[in-house]
């Protein structure tokens, strides 16, 4: 083999190992990285390293003197580590695209490509139809070498067709990131069938991997940036929607009437309006989800105030056995409070509200139900801000979700559902 060649691809090669390995600390290191992307990029230098590897030890040891087995077993492994890269970013761009990966035709179709290119990978140990070694270890491509490389082809075009179709649901670094990805390495997979004996195609991959996990980076760290300026508005718009000066002074009315008609009750409507505005401030300046049973007994505060204030018109039950989980501060409370604002009608009867919790499958559920007249769901009015804001905190917070129901028989239903990772060991029910 010519010296000039082996130097090159083994420069090739170690580079590619170096900037494989520095990738993977970069995914270890850096602290703000989703857990998803996390593992992901773990595992995926962990391939990228083995297949640089492999092409490192598959070229060291293409020279005469030495076994040709280990030169063919490394070159199994480099081909092996490669084609698990596709599949590997396909899944990556379901994830990205938030598409089920179990129900996809691209992940069927690339995992199918990729068997297809596995089983010419076994011939090609056994025949010398696809490449072949010497007995002086001189490396060979066999009359149907072309055939190996359709698999992989064939499979990053189905995602770069994807890519460009679903470019709308992404971002534009995560667009661009991808789009690197399967260019670089596919154009260096042409080149490298027409320059015989150049690893180009190890170096390729080695540097589009590296510009695909820095776009990731920091595309995640743009979303975090904006998520944080949205949380703050959010938290502006919750304190506006919480400044409820009537709400405030009926309160103190009520009380005042109390202290001479009946002072005990007076005490115990005091106490509850000052647990209410107590967990309202601290519910406005937090920035994190809260304990459920925190909310729980927030929503207890206010609507034992109304109570106070509507006495039999005003019935509530509490069904919640299940509190080990965290929600978004000023959930539940506002969710309850909009019951009683529109549901509350003195000449129609007591209003009827219940809240339950409960855990399923797949995660925490809490609903609130009343049997009031309930509001139009496609009217552009006060409870459809204050039930907007909660649905956004919920996706920003918890990967939560907010759904609207009018009952058949009068009133609404909403329901909010909360995905398991925001379960923890909370505090024991109230209520």
């Amino acid at each position: 083999m010519n010296d000039l060649l082996f130097v090159i691809n083994i420069s090739i090669a170690s580079s590619a190992l170096m900037l494989m390995v520095l990738g993977l600390l970069l995914v270890l290191f850096i602290p703000s990285l989703q857990k998803w992307s996390k593992r992901f990029f773990t595992i995926f230098f962990s391939v990228l390293i083995i297949y640089a590897a492999s092409s490192m030890v598959s070229w060291f040891f293409s020279v005469p003197v030495v076994d040709a087995h280990i030169s063919k077993a490394a070159l199994f492994m480099e081909s092996l580590a490669s084609s698990i890269l596709i599949p590997l970013l396909t899944l990556y761009l379901h994830h990205c695209l938030r598409e089920n990966v179990r129900k996809s035709p691209l992940m069927m179709i690339t995992a199918a490509l990729w068997f297809i290119y596995f089983l010419l990978l076994i011939i090609a140990q056994f025949t010398r139809w696809i490449y072949y070694y010497t007995p002086d270890q001189e490396y060979h491509r066999g009359p149907f070498y072309p055939l190996l490389l359709v698999p992989p082809v064939l499979s990053i075009l189905i995602n770069l067709v994807v890519l460009i179709n679903k470019r709308s649901v992404l971002s534009a670094k995560q667009f661009y990131a991808f789009l690197i990805y399967l260019i670089s390495p596919l154009l260096a997979m042409l080149l490298q069938m027409y320059i015989y004996g150049l690893s180009l195609i190890v170096l390729a991959t080695a540097f589009a991997a590296l510009f695909l996990f820095l776009f990731i980076v920091s595309d995640q760290v743009d979303q975090f940036i904006e998520q944080q300026k949205e949380i703050a508005k959010q938290q502006s718009r919750i304190m506006v929607l919480q400044m409820r000066p009537h709400f405030i002074y009926n309160t103190l009315m009520a009380i005042y009437s109390l202290c001479n008609q009946d002072p005990q009750k007076a005490r115990q409507v005091t106490l509850d309006f000052t647990n209410y505005l107590r967990k309202n401030f601290n519910a406005v300046v937090s920035e994190s989800p809260v304990p459920f049973s925190m909310e729980l007994e927030h929503t207890c505060a206010y609507l034992a105030v109304e109570q106070a204030q509507y006495e039999d018109l005003l019935l509530v039950e509490y069904d919640t056995p299940f509190t080990v989980f965290r929600l978004p501060p000023l959930t539940l409370q506002p969710i309850a409070e909009n019951a009683v604002k529109h549901g509350m009608n003195p000449y129609t009867g007591p209003l009827h509200i219940t809240i339950r919790a409960r855990h399923t499958d797949t995660g925490s559920v809490i609903t609130v139900e009343d049997d009031g007249p309930g509001f139009d769901l496609s009217a552009e009015s006060k409870p459809h801000v204050t039930l907007t804001n909660i649905r956004q905190r919920l996706q920003m917070m918890c990967a939560g979700n907010l759904e609207v129901i009018r009952r058949e028989e009068g009133g609404t239903t909403v329901i909010v559902t909360i995905p398991d990772r925001s379960t923890d060991h909370a505090s024991p029910a109230v209520g």
